[in-house]
C-alpha cells in the first residue's frame, strides 16, 4: 500500500471509531479523493488512474451521444459521469449512471441525486472491486436499480447484471474487442475495443 493509501486507511478507521459517518465528513475531504458512505462507514479512495478514467470517459461519450443526445441512437436517457447518489443513508458515487427520461422527465440537478438511477456502471480497480461487487451491488438492488454494468479495464471485460426478484441475474460477459449489444443500451452496437487502455509497447530488441 502506498503512503497515500495508508493515510486513506487511517482516515477511514479513525472516523469509524468515532461515530457513524455523515455528509459533513464528505464535505471536508480534499478534492483529490472520492468519498462515499456505505452502512455508516466513510469509504475514501484516491481519484481513478488515467486508464480507469479513460475507460469511463469513452463509455460515457458513446452512451451519452446515442442515448443522451439521440445521435446515432434512440435517446431517452440522462447520462452522468460520477454523480453523487444519496440513497437512504448511503452516499454512492458510481463512475456512470443513467435515468430514463420517461421516468425522470426533468434533468437531475443540484449537488446530488436522491432518485435512484435506472442503470449504473462501476469501472473496477484493485482498490474498489470488493466494495463494488458486494456492498454497492446490495444497495443498488435495494433501491431497485434495473441494470448494473461492471467494467474491468485490466481484464477487458464488460459484465451485465439485471435486477430480478430482488437479486442480480447475469445477462452475460463481453470481452476483448467484441462488438456488444448490452441491455439496457442494446439498441446500438458497442465497440469494446475503444474502452481499453492500449497495451504497453514492447521494447525494441537489440540487433
Amino acid at each position: 500500500m502506498s503512503e497515500d493509501g495508508v493515510s486513506f486507511f487511517l482516515m477511514r478507521h479513525t472516523i469509524m471509531s468515532r461515530k457513524p459517518a455523515t455528509y459533513e465528513d464528505l464535505l471536508v475531504l480534499p478534492e483529490h479523493v472520492v468519498g462515499e458512505i456505505i452502512d455508516g462507514e466513510l469509504i475514501v479512495s484516491p481519484r481513478p488512474a488515467l486508464e480507469h478514467a479513460a475507460t469511463s470517459s469513452e463509455l460515457g461519450a458513446e452512451l451519452g451521444m446515442a442515448f443522451g443526445r439521440g445521435r446515432g441512437g434512440p435517446g431517452g436517457w440522462w447520462i452522468f459521469d460520477e454523480p453523487e447518489l444519496h440513497l437512504g443513508r448511503d452516499v454512492l458515487v458510481p463512475d456512470l449512471a443513467g435515468w430514463r427520461k420517461e421516468r425522470v422527465p426533468q434533468r437531475p440537478s443540484g449537488p446530488y441525486a436522491t432518485v435512484a438511477p435506472d442503470w449504473v456502471c462501476e469501472v473496477l480497480s484493485p482498490s474498489t472491486v470488493r466494495v463494488d461487487r458486494s456492498a454497492k451491488l446490495r444497495i443498488y438492488a435495494r433501491e431497485r436499480v434495473s441494470y448494473v454494468w461492471l467494467v474491468d479495464p485490466l481484464q477487458r471485460t464488460l459484465e451485465v447484471l439485471q435486477l430480478d426478484a430482488g437479486g442480480w441475474r447475469p445477462l452475460g460477459t463481453h470481452a476483448g474487442d467484441e462488438k456488444a449489444r448490452a441491455k439496457p443500451f442494446d439498441a446500438i452496437e458497442l465497440e469494446l475495443a475503444i474502452l481499453w487502455p492500449e497495451a504497453p509497447a514492447e521494447p525494441a530488441k537489440a540487433p
